[in-house]
């Protein structure tokens, strides 16, 4: 699967590259959406080497990962790298913000890591629909940005990541998030780790790439704890087995690779730690009720 460059994201955009892309302090841009429109150009469904943040005017539809959500109003919507994603517009009029950077811009002189916030975790809700005064709000803030992105202001780049983290804040204040506290429980900070070790094996992006750590016993291991206080503590705090995450999880990359690479089925079978494509199929199926193929095909 495509991953796509900050390099590439100017070219096809067909902007100037700044200088020091790839500086000390990360990087950060900030755009209005109608500015980077390309008539009949599709945006491309890939992975992203960087995060992007958008406020959208419209009726739009969004494939993310696996799943795809149709909004018809003002959006806030949060990509990050672990995701592929693409959008396309169903009214046709496209207008508003976004904003380009890196976890490295993100966190320098900043506290929460960007891991830790419920938008960008994987698997989590990426947009927030808003009201007339959030939209205004946010509008403002997007407005600064612009603004201040082309001053000489030594500390121009502070002020940015102020900006930035002001609508983080606006979208945790529309939907509180329950990831953001401290684990109350060794349960809960047990599962937490499993679920980073989980998604740390994902996006596979390509075929030689092999998902391995695939059994609840593999984890345990990992964890340095027995594969039955493993799995007490997962289905204590998620109400789910670490088996069911592990499948859930595995579905939905398969079902990404399945709809957006040009793969055979051994090759995602393969990159998915199944020793026979038959194995594979018969997991997809039972899971889905249909075939890795006739998923392909739908």
């Amino acid at each position: 699967m495509k991953r796509e460059s900050l390099e590439e994201f100017y070219k096809i955009k067909d902007l100037p590259a700044p200088d020091g892309l790839h500086n000390g302090i990360g990087h950060f841009n900030v755009f209005r959406i109608e500015d980077c429109m390309k008539p009949g150009k599709d945006v491309q469904y890939a992975r992203r080497d960087y995060y992007k943040i958008s406020l959208i005017h419209g009726n739009n539809r969004y494939h993310y990962a696996d799943k795809s959500i149709e909004i018809n109003g003002t959006t806030l919507i949060f990509f990050n790298p672990q995701v592929p994603y693409t959008w396309e517009s169903i009214s046709g009029d496209v207008t508003g913000f976004f904003c380009i950077f890196t976890s490295s811009f993100f966190s320098e002189g900043v506290r929460n890591n960007l891991g830790e916030l419920p938008m960008f975790v994987p698997g989590s809700k990426p947009s927030y629909i808003l009201d007339n005064g959030q939209e205004a709000n946010v509008a403002g803030i997007f407005t600064k940005m612009l603004d201040e992105i082309g001053t000489d202001y030594a500390f121009k780049y502070d002020l940015l990541r102020s900006y930035l983290n002001e609508i983080i804040h606006v979208a945790l204040k529309t939907e509180p998030a329950e990831s953001l506290y401290d684990h109350p429980s060794a349960s809960s900070r047990i599962t937490a780790v499993f679920n980073e070790l989980l998604e740390r094996q994902f996006p596979i992006e390509t075929p030689v790439q092999r998902f391995v750590m695939r059994s609840a016993s593999d984890f345990a291991e990992s964890l340095t704890v027995h594969v039955n206080h493993l799995n007490r503590a997962v289905k204590s705090t998620t109400g789910k087995t670490t088996t069911k995450l592990i499948s859930e999880r595995v579905l939905a990359e398969a079902k990404a690779l399945l709809k957006h690479t040009d793969w055979n089925i051994s090759e995602i079978s393969n990159s998915l730690g199944f020793e026979e494509a038959a194995h594979f199929n018969n997991f997809f199926k039972k899971q889905t009720a249909i075939t890795p193929s006739g998923y392909r095909n739908v």
